[in-house]
């Protein structure tokens, strides 16, 4: 684990200050002048959060959710992987990511957002990517999503393993990377990446305070399972969670009929587990906002013998639930991530895996009142 007894926004006195979390209605981009559409709208609405919630305490933090500058194109129309790289992904830095650093500028805030971009040294394979920007406009910080949606498209670090490892070697800055800034300790943990504790567990081992998890489609969220994931993130690991999720969805970019399909419930959640904000009304453009008492939560940390859990992990007996495999690395070492019907098969592999090592039961054949043998 990094040493950040010294780091950035840790020596500090950190005043409580105001984040939000960002609501935008988004528009499925199909080229990628059709981003600056979605960045048009993204302007307007931090202009008016700002103002409303500027009154309170300063706005230092905002956070965009997954899909609010390309929408989930590649997702809905089953694109072909390189198709989606020549046409849509976007590069970091780019016009787009200049666009929101601008933002950051002029609002002197820091601001999370969220791209599927290439990568230099994959040609050919976009990865979904949470960046940071500082006040000053500069991007400071990547994550490369590490878990992905039955229909998402994107390469993760565990599809290419070996060359991941080889790059940036085994190390949590390697998949858990953490900024460490003014306002705290920034980690991103991206939508389907919130339904494993694993991923925000090591953003905490790698210091983070604040774990931003942006986006959860519907029905997911109207039946609570998103809320409960996000709280839960942030007990097990005593952390803020900031987690916005989209307005309503244009599937076009010229789309005149809006889909409600995230529900929206953008919150904010202390260490503690409470919400702080929940913007419940799905399917407008709005935020959640909430003061972050960055100093208050290492306080806690400190001083409590209860809700600060990970100072009781005995880590030598939680390595034995990993010992084996699951689902395989290196997939995409030698080709892009395939279309839905094929990716369905992996993820069936994985599920008959679980079975013959007797971890699942197979389901009782209807009518023979005994299970089929492993």
């Amino acid at each position: 684990m990094n040493d950040l007894s010294n780091a950035p926004g840790r020596s500090g006195y950190i005043k409580p200050y105001m984040a939000l979390a960002l609501q935008p209605q988004m528009r499925g981009a199909h080229r990628r002048e059709d981003i600056m559409l979605n960045i048009e709208h993204i302007t307007e609405l931090m202009h008016a959060a700002v103002w409303l919630c500027g009154i309170d305490l300063p706005v230092r933090l905002m956070a965009l959710p997954e899909g609010a500058l390309q929408g989930f194109t590649d997702e809905i129309f089953d694109w072909d992987h390189e198709e989606y790289v020549d046409k849509l992904a976007m590069d970091l830095p780019g016009p787009e990511s200049r666009a929101l650093g601008a933002l950051a500028r002029e609002f002197k805030a820091w601001i999370i957002a969220q791209a599927k971009v290439t990568h230099p040294e994959f040609p050919k394979r976009f990865f979904n990517c949470g960046f940071i920007f500082g006040p000053d406009g500069e991007i400071i910080h990547k994550h490369y999503k590490l878990q992905v949606f039955a229909r998402e498209h994107s390469t993760v670090p565990h599809d290419v393993w070996d060359q991941w490892t080889q790059l940036y070697g085994t190390g949590l800055d390697a998949f858990y990377p953490v900024a460490q800034t003014d306002i705290g300790n920034i980690g991103i943990n991206i939508c389907m990446e919130g339904s494993f504790p694993e991923t925000s567990r090591g953003l905490a081992m790698n210091g983070a305070e604040i774990i931003y998890r942006p986006s959860y489609p519907e029905p997911y969220v109207a039946n609570g399972i998103w809320e409960v994931q996000n709280r839960a993130r942030a007990i097990d690991n005593t952390c803020f969670v900031i987690a916005p999720n989209p307005g309503s969805y244009l599937t076009l970019p010229d789309g005149k009929y809006p889909i409600d399909a995230f529900g929206g419930n953008s919150m904010i959640v202390d260490y503690q587990g409470r919400v702080v904000s929940n913007h419940k009304a799905g399917g407008n453009s709005s935020w959640a906002g909430g003061v972050l008492d960055v100093e208050a939560l290492r306080e806690y940390r400190a001083e409590s013998l209860w809700g600060n859990w990970m100072k009781d992990l005995r880590t030598e007996q939680y390595r034995l639930i990993y010992d084996e495999p699951i689902y395989p690395k290196n997939v995409y070492l030698d080709h892009g991530p395939v279309k839905h019907a094929d990716k369905d098969r992996l993820f069936r592999e994985s599920v008959e895996r679980l079975q013959q090592r007797g971890i699942w039961r197979r389901p009782t054949p209807v009518g023979t009142g005994t299970p089929e043998k492993v």
